[in-house]
């Protein structure tokens, strides 16, 4: 197989840039993420399951929270966020609710810093560098 970077250079291409054959991805974080997970051989489904978080009074689900990835070989859930820190209190709560309703259920949350660390260890770039 041969790669091609960036830059067009066919020889260079980092293998977490290859196309992620499934998903429609919210952020090109994600696909990036989607990727790595792929390099390393993990098997992963994007998005793949809703967990109510609060029901109105007929209990209908009122309000949700969707993992971005789940690891189907380790049955863990990942919460890729890379919000600037201002922005990560909602979801902190929102995560919060989330393993307090289902705590038999792993979730791990990669934060802004985490994936940033990640991006430079696979010489990816930075996040800023990744598409909105």
């Amino acid at each position: 197989m041969r790669f091609t970077s960036l830059s067009g250079d066919s020889r260079r291409r980092h293998p977490s840039r290859s196309v992620v054959p499934t998903g429609h991805f919210a952020h090109e974080s994600e696909r990036v993420f989607a990727s790595i997970l792929s390099l390393y051989g993990h098997a992963w489904s994007y998005e793949p399951i809703e967990f109510p978080l609060e029901w109105d009074a007929t209990g209908n689900p009122v309000r949700a929270f969707r993992p971005d990835f789940y690891l189907t070989q380790s049955k863990v859930f990942i919460e890729l966020t890379v919000l600037e820190q201002r922005l990560v209190t909602k979801k902190n709560q929102k995560i919060r609710l989330f393993r307090s309703l289902y705590p038999e259920i792993e979730l791990v949350v990669v934060y802004q810093r985490d994936f940033a660390a990640l991006l430079e260890r696979h010489r990816l770039g930075s996040i800023g560098d990744l598409a909105a």
